[in-house]
Order: structure tokens, then C-alpha cells, then sequence
């Protein structure tokens, strides 16, 4: 059996005891105290280099191996979602009203056992590696926010992030190179209308009707603003107008969501949609503005990473474990950390319809096919010595 894999199977109960507890003890986005403080736990009992924050929750890790070389990190997020669980385990989370309902458990105990196998490798590692406990993913701040904490993102050559997966068999690791996670923006549109009666429209601007045509008019972006060969999503979710059946609205606010893979279009998308909106009010005689926020970027796979990571799946659990598994418009901060750096993000499969866990991400029965976690941690650090040693 391959060295790295052979740990990982050493220390499978391990980990999985790790991701129960991460399980029972979910915490909100920049809340995560008591998952950081167990991750602080874990690395000590190693022996493992850390560095904390004082205005931010995360931990960054380090193992320097005997011969120098590069720098190559290895990021896991650790925040959960407000979620209500509806699972029926023993490890059922305790904090009620939340619920690692994407993962985040697992990935933590995945990169923590990639610590315990790495720092058992020392001599085997031509440089160093840090490792990323992420807060924060789920509101998309997390990355840009812990790559701003001191000087070692500058520093690190290349990144390798993994998501358990449960549109991926258990099994089944998926590591394309090429456009993998989309964008997620996130807009807010304010239209200023004239309110009055319900029965004279002819003395307002009724910001109901031009929010409406402004919902419309925004699908103009997706069939005739950009290429039909890219693909692109823009999804109105919320729109609040009025207070009372016979008045017309004076005010109108929508919310939603852009997705697009290309970052090209995220250099126009404000100007084209500002455009749609204010001109769409105008021609009702209304005002109405734009706030944009580019939450992730499109998390695109550097192809030489994608093939040192392909080769690792391939070495400790064969060819047969590839899985080509299509671009998905959800989005990750991850997505930052190579922006302008190399790397790669792995799915990493966990659905078992005979265990239950093949419910989508964020639905309060989401749980994990728990056989996969020692093959996530060896992957972490498989990819890492074969970085390194590259």
C-alpha cells in the first residue's frame, strides 16, 4: 500500500472522531471559537507550528520539511451554515439552529489528518507546508480576509483546497483542470418611484411595474450581453414593494445573484447591468441604482496543478477513481487563493445512497459517506509531497 495512504488508514478512526466532533459543535461564519480552539488542540498535541489572530477566527499551520524548497498550502474551511439538522446520529449537532450542512466538518478533519501524516513524513518533504483553516467560506469573505493576516500568502507557491461532494459518488475524486466553481456575486437594485392612490396612477411612478420590467429586461444580459458559449445565471431572488393593496409603490428593492465562469465578463457585468437597470427606469420616469459585490470569482484549475493532483489519486487508489465531473455554478472563496497563483480544488466524493448520503449541500439531512475521509486526508498530503518533490 502507498506510504501516505497506508497513515491515513492508521488514522481513519481518528479522523472521523474529529469530524463528529466538528459535527456536534457547528459555528456561525467569524464565530467559530471552539472549532479553532480544537484545531489549536490537535496541532499541540503534534507538536505543530501555528499562528492565531487577534480579530479573527482560523488557524495557519506549518511543517517545514528536512530540505528546503518550495511552499505549498493546503486550505480546509471550518464555518457552518443556519441550518436546523433533521438527522437522527449520535453525533448530532448540539448547537441548535446550526449544522455543517456542506462539509466544512469533514474538510477540517481531512486537513488536520493530512497534519498528522505529513508530520510524520518530515524527511520526505523538499520545502514546506502550511495549512489553511479557513473561517468564514460561506459568506465568501473568509479567504480574503485570512490572506490579508501576516506574509505568508505571499510566500506560498501553490495552493491545493478539496469539497466533499455529494453529486460524486463515494470513490470518485474529481480534479479537471479549466473552470470548475463559478462566481458568486451578489447585487441589490433600489428603485425610486412616486408613491399615491391605487386608484390614480396617473399621479405616480409606480415602482412595482418598473422593478418588474427590470426583473425582465435582466435577461437580456444572459441571451444578448454576452457569448451563448459561455454560460452565465442571473437569478433575481427578492423583491420587496408597497405596503397596502390600493397604494402604489414608491419605492422598489430587488436582490440576487450573478454566476459566470468567465473573468472576463466580471469586468464588465456592473457596467452592462447598471445600464439594463437605469435605462429600464427612465423609461417610467423612475430612478433606480445598482450595488454590486463580487462575493468569490470563478475558481478556475491551473492545468499543472490539476495533473501532479490527478496523478495522486491515480497512485494510491487507481485510475478507476478519476471521476469527470462537470463545471457547477455554486461558488468558493477558495477561488482567491489562486487568482493569480497556481493550484488546484478537488471534489472528493461522498454519495452513498445505502448510507443516506446523497442529499444535496445545505439541506438539513446532508451527511457524509464517513469511508472517504482518510482518502481526503491522504490526498491532501499526497499532493503536497508530490508538489514539493516535483
Amino acid at each position: 500500500m502507498n506510504k501516505v495512504l497506508e497513515l491515513a488508514t492508521k488514522y481513519e478512526d481518528w479522523i472521523i472522531d474529529l469530524r463528529r466532533h466538528f459535527h456536534m459543535y457547528p459555528e456561525a461564519s467569524y464565530e467559530e471559537y471552539e472549532t479553532t480552539k480544537k484545531i489549536i488542540e490537535e496541532l499541540e498535541k503534534l507538536g505543530v507550528e501555528y499562528q492565531t489572530f487577534e480579530d479573527c477566527t482560523g488557524v495557519i499551520a506549518k511543517i517545514e520539511g528536512n530540505k528546503d524548497g518550495r511552499i505549498v498550502a493546503l486550505r480546509s474551511d471550518i464555518d457552518a451554515l443556519c441550518v436546523l439538522e433533521k438527522n437522527d446520529v449520535p453525533y448530532k449537532s448540539k448547537n441548535e439552529g446550526f449544522m455543517h450542512a456542506c462539509g466544512h466538518d469533514a474538510h477540517t478533519a481531512m486537513n488536520l489528518g493530512a497534519v498528522k501524516i505529513l508530520n510524520e513524513l518530515k524527511d520526505e518533504i523538499n520545502g514546506t507546508v502550511y495549512f489553511i483553516f479557513q473561517p468564514a467560506e460561506e459568506v465568501g469573505s473568509g479567504a480574503k480576509t485570512i490572506i490579508k493576516k501576516g506574509d505568508w500568502f505571499d510566500k506560498v507557491d501553490n495552493f491545493f483546497g478539496a469539497h466533499i461532494w455529494s453529486n460524486v459518488p463515494s470513490g470518485k475524486i474529481s480534479v479537471e483542470s479549466g473552470p470548475r466553481m463559478a462566481s458568486a456575486d451578489k447585487f441589490k437594485i433600489v428603485v425610486k418611484g412616486v408613491s399615491g392612490h391605487g386608484a390614480q396612477p396617473e399621479q405616480t411612478v409606480d415602482a412595482t411595474i418598473v422593478a418588474s420590467s427590470i426583473v425582465l429586461n435582466l435577461q437580456t444580459m444572459v441571451s444578448r450581453e454576452f457569448s451563448p458559449m459561455e454560460s452565465v445565471v442571473v437569478t433575481i431572488g427578492k423583491l420587496t414593494s408597497g405596503t397596502r393593496f390600493n397604494i402604489i409603490s414608491g419605492e422598489a428593492i430587488l436582490e440576487g445573484t450573478c454566476r459566470y465562469f468567465s473573468k472576463e465578463i466580471g469586468k464588465n457585468i456592473v457596467e452592462v447591468m447598471s445600464r439594463i437597470v437605469e435605462n429600464t427606469a427612465k423609461a417610467f420616469r423612475a430612478e433606480a441604482s445598482v450595488e454590486y459585490d463580487f462575493v468569490t470569482l470563478p475558481l478556475i484549475n491551473d492545468e499543472a496543478s490539476s495533473k501532479i493532483a490527478t496523478k495522486a489519486v491515480e497512485k494510491m487508489f487507481g485510475e478507476e477513481a478519476i471521476e469527470k465531473y462537470p463545471k457547477t455554478t455554486g461558488g468558493e472563496d477558495f477561488s482567491y487563493y489562486i487568482e493569480n497563483k497556481p493550484g488546484v480544488f478537488a471534489f472528493i466524493g461522498c454519495a452513498n445512497p445505502d448510507l443516506g448520503t446523497d442529499y444535496a449541500h445545505h439541506n438539513e439531512r446532508f451527511n457524509v459517506d464517513e469511508s472517504v475521509l482518510k482518502n481526503g486526508s491522504a490526498l491532501y498530503a499526497q499532493y503536497a509531497i508530490d508538489y514539493l518533490n516535483s
